[in-house]
């Protein structure tokens, strides 16, 4: 087993009739590093994870997972694999126990360790005082926690989270993020897809980008927001209505496109002293400024730039 390189895809293809998935995605993700796939609605993420879990067979290219081939060698890849899905796949019927004892078993434990197992897991995720509460009297934090304790049963080096706290209010969130930082803590591997781009900021030591299916950008959040400029401006109107034309001062200025919604522009600077200029010139032209700034970019501001939308969705 190659150990130093979790995944690693060559021209990655999957179309379903005309529509085309994914298309040549490559991808080398070191072992025990956190990698966020990131990318708009529809862009290829889902996809793009159920290839290398092997719930779908690729049309094209290849991918190893620590060395084995997905489409030849399956069965070891599923051995070295967790997957937590956007929907939990806990029983909702089943108290949390009886869900990972259940799993435990359905996996090869033996009656006493998946007992075990069960109770390590329960705690770890402080499950432990509802152990024998239904699951469909769970909050939702609460059923994300059991589903991903049922992902970690045995412990996989590999584990695949699709959008794990999606829906999640802060304080759970934060607490979601914190598993995450254990698990990468004690050598494993995480593939994160996320619509949250802070939770990519704070969690993935490289992100890549992807949209229509191709992998748009790859590399460190660092390194993601410099490819856009060191700085950038954003602007606050007064009035939508004047959008139209503060954009078009910022083309004439700085020869770019401003990002941003009706009343918010983003203009990426490859020279700070410009945002002084376009400040001056929306002044002259009657352009009412609620308020400016002059920062560094975000991953929000990235994701404009790259793919035109703003969001990252499912």
């Amino acid at each position: 087993m190659n150990t130093d390189i979790a995944i690693r895809t060559t021209g990655l293809g999957k179309s379903y009739g005309d529509f085309t998935a994914v298309d040549g995605v490559d991808l080398s993700i070191t072992a025990g590093t956190v990698f966020a796939l990131l990318g708009p609605n529809g862009a290829g993420k889902t996809t793009t994870v159920r290839m290398l879990a092997t719930l779908v067979r690729p049309d094209r290219g290849s991918a190893e997972i620590f060395g084995y081939d997905i489409a030849r060698e399956a069965t070891a890849v599923r051995s070295m694999i967790g997957l937590t899905g956007q929907y939990a796949s806990v029983d909702e019927t089943l108290t949390a126990g009886e869900n990972l004892r259940l799993f435990a078993r359905l996996l090869g434990l033996s009656r006493r360790d998946a007992a075990r197992r069960s109770v390590e897991l329960l705690d770890e995720f402080e499950l432990s005082p509802v152990t024998d509460r239904p699951v469909n009297q769970f909050s939702g934090g609460m059923r994300r926690r059991l589903d991903l304790a049922a992902t970690l049963i045995t412990d996989p080096p590999l584990i695949f989270l699709d959008e794990p706290t999606t829906g999640l209010d802060p304080h759970t969130r934060d607490k979601m993020w914190g598993v995450i930082r254990r698990l990468v803590a004690r050598g494993a591997t995480v593939l994160l897809t996320t619509q949250y781009l802070e939770e990519a900021d704070a969690l993935a030591d490289r992100i890549a980008v992807i949209d229509r299916g191709s992998i748009v950008a790859d590399g460190t959040a660092a390194q993601l927001k410099s490819s856009i400029g060191d700085q950038v401006l954003r602007l606050e109107l007064a009035d939508a209505t004047q959008a139209a034309h503060a954009r078009a001062i910022v083309a004439a200025l700085t020869g770019e496109v401003a990002e941003g919604s009706a009343d918010r522009l983003t203009v990426a600077l490859t020279d700070a002293g410009i945002a002084a200029d376009i400040i001056t010139a929306c002044r002259a032209a009657g352009i009412a400024l609620r308020s400016f700034a002059v920062d560094r970019p975000d991953l929000n501001e990235v994701f404009l730039a790259l793919t035109g939308t703003d969001r990252v969705a499912a």
